[in-house]
């Protein structure tokens, strides 16, 4: 059995060559998920462009239109990181109906990954961080809104805390937010999570996984969500450009197990996404993302 898994070919744009966010990783990544039969063609679905309203749910209409309509000031451009472009403009949307369509599926079938998401440095009027839009509070609200969920569990563990993540739900009890990040990192001003777990620099694979194993199985079993988000950001790499952890490869896949089985054995579906991760070292980048995609169909078959 393949793992479902959601891509668009629009993933890619071109960036300034050197950029920390290189948007070549997106293609990569799918070209060795298929080379490796984690997925297949058959298993991949492809997204469309999200209706407006969906975006709107989240994110105020005054910065929704001026990012779709190449208005946005060069102070908030700035403030992303990235370049605006035509291409990036429709790239960021349907990066964001991806996630959605990553969670209805996780619905239908237990477990769906993304081969992208994880913006969660976007508040409801800015982005940040190389995040325009927040697709895993954007997700969350259209599948509110569609009632096909009544609790959500978003399990954030980016390097980085999942600041507008946290800011938009700080008062909405029907998604729990769980953020488990290096602590003297970016955002130097940190939002109150649901749960957050603060981690000291240079922290190790036995030192991390300890954390998280002591920390999941509970929380899961006090939220009973309908499903979980998971943002499985790759920067705790000890070799990431923007990390300050030390795990390592092997330390990213037993986290990646550790996450999905222990969803899926207590009933919860997971739909993943990949997250930050920076590196200029490209290969190296793609085949720490596709530790989620790996361990991801190792649960689906066993589940």
């Amino acid at each position: 059995m393949n793992l479902p898994l959601v891509y668009h070919p629009d993933y890619v744009v071109p960036l300034p060559q050197g950029h920390r966010f290189p948007m070549s990783k997106f293609k990569q990544l799918y070209e060795l998920l298929l080379a490796q039969e984690i997925t297949d063609r058959n298993s991949t679905y492809t997204p469309e462009m999200p209706k407006r309203e969906w975006l709107q749910l989240v994110h105020t209409n005054d910065y929704v239109e001026a990012y779709c309509n190449g208005t946005l000031d060069a102070k908030s451009v700035r403030r992303i990181g990235l370049p605006c472009s035509e291409m990036l403009i429709k790239r960021t949307c349907i990066a964001v109906a991806g996630t959605v369509l990553t969670a209805q599926l996780a619905l239908k079938l237990g477990i769906c990954c993304n081969c992208a998401g994880g913006t969660h440095h976007a508040f409801p009027s800015f982005g940040s961080g190389f995040c325009i839009f927040n697709d895993l509070a954007i997700a969350s609200q259209v599948l509110l809104q569609q009632k096909l969920v009544k609790k959500i569990l978003i399990v954030d563990l980016d390097v980085h805390q999942g600041d507008g993540t946290a800011f938009i739900f700080q008062d909405n009890p029907a998604v729990f937010t769980f953020s488990m990040h290096c602590e003297a990192n970016f955002p130097s001003h940190k939002q109150q999570s649901d749960l957050d777990i603060p981690l000291p620099i240079g922290l190790d694979d036995e030192g991390y996984l300890q954390i998280l194993a002591q920390s999941l199985p509970d929380l899961l079993s006090e939220v009973k969500p309908d499903l979980v988000l998971y943002d499985a950001g790759v920067d705790i790499h000890v070799n990431d450009a923007l990390g300050k952890l030390a795990l390592t490869d092997r330390g990213i896949y037993r986290r990646e197990m550790l996450v999905l089985s222990t969803c899926l054995d207590k009933g919860y579906p997971v739909a993943g996404v990949i997250g930050g991760g920076y590196c200029q070292d490209i290969r190296a980048l793609v085949q720490r993302h596709s530790l989620l995609h790996r361990a991801a169909r190792e649960v689906y078959y066993s589940y």
